[in-house]
C-alpha cells in the first residue's frame, strides 16, 4: 500500500464485531474505502452504517468466508465498488473448546481449521492476482498468542493459528519481489464477544489453567486495530513476514 490508508481499498473480515469492527472503523477514519465482511449480516451492516454516517465509504458483504462463493463475492465487491484491493485484513476467526487433542472431535477440528486457516488462504489467493497486477499490496492476518505457543488454547485453535503464522511467512517470502507485504498480529487477551464453550473439568482447560497467570491485561479491540493499520501502512514499508505480539508482554514471559 503506497502512502497512508487515505483512498485505499481495504477488505476487513470479521468486521461485524471485536477487532475486525475496530479495524474497519480505524481504516475508514483515515480515509480508506472498506469492504466489511462478516458472517453476521446485522453486525456488518451496522459497521457500514457507522462508517457512512461519519462521511466514510464502505460496503458490507455477509456470508461464511470459508466458502469459495462468499470469498469470490467479497473480492468482486471490492473490484466493483472500489476498483481493486490494496489491503487485505484476514481477521475473522472462531475459538475452539480448549479441547486437548484426544478430545477433539472431527466437527470441532474441521470447523476451526476451515474458518481460521482455510478462509484466509482462500481470500488471499483470490486477491493476489489483483494486487500483483497493481504492483503490490499489503496483507495483515490476525494470528494469536496461540500461534506462538502451545499453552494458550485447545489443539484445533492452536494448530490453526500456527498455520496462519506459517501462511503469513510463506506469503512474505514468495512475493516480496512483487511488492506484496504480509504480516500478522498475535493478540493476547482482548475484550471481544468471543465466548469459549469449554467444560472446566475437561482435560484441556484443566491442563491450561496454570499457564494463564502471566497473560497481562486485556486489550481493547482498538489497540489491536491500531497495530493492523500500522502494518498495512507505509510506516511499515520494510516490515515483511513479521508476527507482532499485541499482548502486554505475554509473549515475553
Amino acid at each position: 500500500m503506497s502512502g497512508g490508508p487515505d483512498g485505499r481499498s481495504v477488505i476487513v473480515t470479521g468486521a461485524g464485531s471485536g477487532i475486525g469492527r475496530a479495524a474497519a472503523l480505524a481504516f475508514a477514519g483515515e480515509g480508506a474505502r472498506v469492504v466489511a465482511a462478516d458472517l453476521n449480516a446485522e453486525g456488518v451492516q451496522e459497521v457500514v452504517q457507522e462508517i457512512e454516517q461519519s462521511g466514510g465509504s464502505a460496503v458490507a458483504v455477509a456470508g461464511d468466508l470459508s466458502e469459495q462463493a462468499v470469498v469470490d463475492r467479497v473480492v468482486e465487491t471490492a473490484l466493483t465498488h472500489f476498483g481493486g484491493v490494496d489491503v487485505l485484513v484476514n481477521n475473522a476467526g472462531i475459538m475452539d473448546r480448549m479441547s486437548a487433542l484426544a478430545d477433539v472431535d472431527d466437527a470441532e477440528w474441521e470447523r476451526v481449521i476451515r474458518v481460521n486457516l482455510t478462509a484466509p488462504f482462500l481470500l488471499t489467493r483470490a486477491v493476489l492476482p489483483h494486487m500483483l497486477r497493481a504492483g503490490g499490496g499489503a496483507v495483515v492476518n490476525t494470528a494469536s498468542e496461540a500461534g506462538l505457543r502451545g499453552s494458550a488454547a485447545g489443539a484445533a485453535y492452536t494448530a490453526s493459528k500456527h498455520g496462519v503464522v506459517g501462511l503469513t511467512k510463506s506469503l512474505a517470502v514468495m512475493y516480496r519481489k512483487q511488492g506484496i507485504r504480509a504480516n500478522a498480529i498475535a493478540p493476547g487477551g482482548t475484550r471481544t464477544g468471543i465466548v469459549v464453550d469449554a467444560a472446566q473439568d475437561a482435560h484441556g482447560p484443566a491442563a491450561l489453567g496454570p499457564h494463564f497467570v502471566n497473560v497481562g491485561r486485556l486489550a481493547q479491540p482498538e489497540e489491536q486495530a491500531a497495530a493492523i493499520v500500522f502494518l498495512a501502512s507505509d510506516a511499515a514499508s520494510n516490515i515483511n513476514g513479521a508476527i507482532l505480539p499485541v499482548d502486554d508482554g505475554w509473549a515475553a514471559v
